[in-house]
């Protein structure tokens, strides 16, 4: 297969134009790792990150390892894949396991109800990828340590049933070896949310029986033509400058990628959002599904009705959209490379459950409270309804919903994005928490200033302890939650609470009271 591209606004293209033109010179520098073409404060990072460039290709040094590692799987009877990991560690491996019909439980949260849906009745056929770049993420650490006590309870070793995927010399890595776990290194000089098609992409793919080198075929195929002036690569990102003035839909429903789009949305979000400008991602769910607000459009299915339709296998989607999102950097001059708020996020969360010194969630005072629900609110509200009203007067170009709460589980509260979308005319975006701050977070805070933000945390029935901490996973959780909040809150963004003491009934209300608003 080979990247073709299609739809209406295919028209607006302009080659004459100095930002295609500007554009086709830095493809040309990008295929040599130029560091400076996002400026000089960008370089020195920038210097150190390029290496995405070259892994449809360098990845093919891990074939042997990765063949060594899936058979031992398959010699030993571990058939459940599971994954610890977030952001750039989880999202490609959720793609490929959706693109291919494997079998994969991504854990890419800290909510106790979540973790306990990934954790098998059977661990003994169970294998735990970990995944961290950084070997320091607190979500992948407390998942660690929860499977490796989990392992040893059940009378399992855990080095026999887990697979450590880090950065060379990271504290996971130095652990890692320390203690004899299998241990393979992603190239450090690749950034989390451009690793695809690096360690942290191929590992679990491999565990789940996929054929890689097919991955690394495509992709490598696929990027010799990326420097050439009529390239995909270009035209998709003049398109995503010129034609959007901020938001960007993405839907794949009906597409042989599902999945594609919310690893696109962390790509985009967390490399263009900086410096007050970028580019927002919104996942939708179909064609048809409303959006709100001005948006280009972007389907991957042949007759989709969209702006633009991108048909190409998951291995060229890969490398294209890196490439894409590293020439629209250059478009919007920000350093494609730093990820600053998400950074602002970590240290929000870490001051919190300091202060927490008895390990348990401080609340404030909500403004309204009934049997099922709290919120919490710049303004005093008597009901639900009120407190929505005030919130959508305010001023805004979209809307953020930052769900801390349990996926797979609590699905019914993401048609939340269409009722918000239909009910306020802009734009809606749907995250769950804490995945999104690996992802729109950055652009939350990074981006254009013109954002409001729903966010919505909940009881656990069930809590889990941490090994070896004082605080459990939903105190985490909601450290994470209000961490995020205050720093959204310290930029006067409008900012709406809702916990639910009763989620199910909770969920209800909220769907509820949006309708009929």
């Amino acid at each position: 297969m080979s990247v073709k591209i299609s739809g209406p606004a295919i028209a607006k293209i302009d080659r004459s134009s100095p930002t295609y033109s500007d554009l086709s010179t830095a493809a040309v520098a990008l295929a040599k790792k130029d560091s400076s073409l996002w400026g000089p404060d960008a370089a020195s990072e920038a210097s150190i990150r390029l290496n995405w460039i070259d892994l449809p290709l360098a990845s093919r040094e891990l074939l042997p390892e990765l063949d060594a590692l899936s058979a031992w799987a398959r010699s030993t009877g571990l058939t459940n894949v599971i994954l610890c990991g977030m952001g750039g560690s989880s999202l490609a491996p959720e793609v490929i396991s959706k693109t291919y019909g494997k079998k994969l439980s991504v854990l890419d949260s800290t909510d106790p109800a979540q973790i306990l849906a990934a954790i098998p009745t059977d661990l003994s056929t169970s294998v735990v990828v970990v995944g961290s770049k950084s070997g320091s993420t607190i979500e992948t650490a407390s998942q660690r340590a929860l499977f490796t006590e989990l392992f040893t309870k059940a009378g399992l070793d855990p080095k026999a049933h887990m697979v450590i995927v880090t950065d060379p010399g990271s504290p996971l890595d130095i652990d890692a070896r320390t203690n004899n776990f299998r241990t393979i290194n992603a190239d450090p000089s690749v950034g989390g949310r451009y690793s695809a098609l690096s360690a942290f992409g191929l590992v679990p793919a491999a565990l789940m029986g996929v054929d890689v080198s097919v991955l690394l075929d495509d992709a490598a195929a696929a990027c010799e033509k990326f420097a050439h002036p009529d390239s995909p690569a270009i035209e998709l990102a003049y398109l995503l400058f010129t034609q959007s003035e901020q938001t960007i839909s993405f839907f794949d429903a009906g597409s042989k990628v599902p999945g594609i789009s919310d690893w696109i949305e962390q790509l985009v979000a967390e490399s263009t959002g900086k410096n007050q400008r970028g580019r927002l991602p919104v996942v939708i769910e179909s064609a048809s599904a409303p959006i709100s607000g001005p948006s280009l459009t972007i389907g991957f299915a042949p007759n989709d009705a969209a702006d633009l339709v991108v048909i190409a296998s998951l291995g060229e989607h890969f490398i294209l959209w890196e490439w894409v999102t590293a020439l629209l950097c250059r478009a919007l001059e920000v350093d494609p490379f730093n990820q600053p708020n998400v950074t602002e996020a970590k240290e929000g969360t870490g001051q919190l459950l300091a202060q927490w010194a008895d390990g348990k969630v401080h609340q404030p005072i909500p403004v309204f409270e009934d049997e099922n629900l709290q919120v919490y609110a710049e303004e005093p509200a008597a009901s639900l309804a009120e407190a929505f009203t005030a919130f959508l007067q305010k001023p805004g170009y979209y809307i953020a919903i930052m769900a801390y709460l349990a996926r797979g589980i609590d699905d019914e509260i993401v048609n939340s994005r269409v009722l918000l979308a239909e009910k306020s005319g802009r734009g809606a975006t749907f995250g769950w928490g804490p995945r999104f701050l690996h992802s729109t977070g950055q652009f939350h805070k990074g981006g254009q200033q013109n954002g409001s933000f729903l966010q919505i945390t909940g009881e656990n029935a069930t809590d889990i302890s941490i090994p070896e901490q004082i605080f459990s996973f939903h105190t985490l959780l909601m450290a994470q939650a209000l961490g995020d909040a205050h720093a959204l809150r310290s930029r006067e963004f409008p900012l709406l609470r809702i916990h639910l003491k009763n989620r199910s009934e909770g969920i209800a209300a909220i769907l509820k009271t949006l309708a009929n608003l």
